[in-house]
């Protein structure tokens, strides 16, 4: 894989930020209609109007767990045709449940994206359970 062209580092440090905010509006414009995710848990088809209807759960719930920071460590990219590539991320994800002590932990996503004027995501693979991460961390709040 090579160093990732300037659009798709402008892409996925945008991508960044909107998942920290949540940004809905970057958020649905950088996925397609429907698009593939797949993970440790299996795979499944996810209408973009459905996700974003989970993006706000999603961000109180890592809000929660003391997320303050999600970058970009290092993008690889594979120009797969003049509409497609696939891109490997390397996020750094940085917990501070107690500020003394913060929690970095490395994740690694592939994704494919579809460029139709914008880039696009129309397929994500996570490579590890990061709610399963978080709470062998301790990181989760308690319950009740």
């Amino acid at each position: 894989m090579a160093e990732a062209s300037p659009s798709i580092t402008e892409f996925f440090d945008t991508y960044a930020q909107a998942t920290g905010s949540p940004d809905l509006v970057f958020l649905g414009s950088a996925y397609a209609d429907t698009f593939m995710f797949a993970g440790p848990g299996g795979v499944q088809a996810v209408r973009r109007d459905d996700f974003l209807k989970v993006v706000p759960k999603r961000s109180a719930f890592f809000r929660a767990t003391g997320l303050v920071a999600w970058e970009v460590r290092k993008l690889d990219e594979i120009t797969l045709d003049e509409k497609h590539a696939m891109v490997q991320v390397y996020w750094s994800m940085r917990f501070e449940r107690d500020a003394s002590r913060p929690i970095v932990i490395e994740a690694v996503a592939t994704y494919v994206l579809r460029r139709e004027g914008h880039w696009q995501i129309v397929f994500q693979l996570d490579h590890q359970d990061l709610t399963k991460r978080v709470q062998e961390l301790g990181l989760l709040p308690p319950s009740g």
